[in-house]
């Protein structure tokens, strides 16, 4: 059930990371191989370029943020840029509020884009993807309230 489907390429997608609908998290997502959102983030959703993972955001899901991963099919709610270095599907429920960058597209009737969609050769798409940054951990100084 939760262990893998299969994308439109025929390759079949592992989810490692599920997001649930009653979730929502506030901070940026760096993951590797499959991610499937139902719930909500609030943040930047990012995976190496060249790793080959997959996110899905389902029909229920929605990122408040910029996506910038390998493969991708939406079907819910973005409300950012959307930086893809492979391949994005949009679903039927799709709607994106931001600008596409893709090198290849497959868009379903109903879907809704508003914003720019604009191809990108790798080269291209490879400048428009910054670093991905691990975060660094915050150092709390003790205070002297003594």
């Amino acid at each position: 059930m939760w262990g893998k489907s299969t994308n439109s390429n025929g390759k079949t997608a592992k989810i490692d990371t599920l997001i649930g609908q009653n979730s929502e998290l506030h901070g940026d997502v760096v993951f590797r191989g499959g991610l499937h959102v139902d719930g909500t983030i609030c943040g930047n959703v990012s995976a190496d370029p060249d790793s080959g993972s997959v996110m899905s955001l389902s029909e229920r899901g929605v990122v408040e943020g910029d996506i910038r991963v390998p493969n991708v099919v939406i079907n819910g709610a973005v409300i950012g840029d959307v930086y893809v270095t492979e391949h994005i599907e949009l679903a039927a429920q799709a709607r994106i509020t931001g600008n596409v960058y893709y090198k290849l597209i497959e868009m379903a009737r109903g879907a809704e884009v508003n914003g720019s969609l604009v191809h990108c050769k790798d080269d291209e798409l490879a400048s428009k993807q910054p670093l991905i940054e691990k975060p660094q951990p915050m150092l709390l100084e003790e205070s002297d309230d003594s």
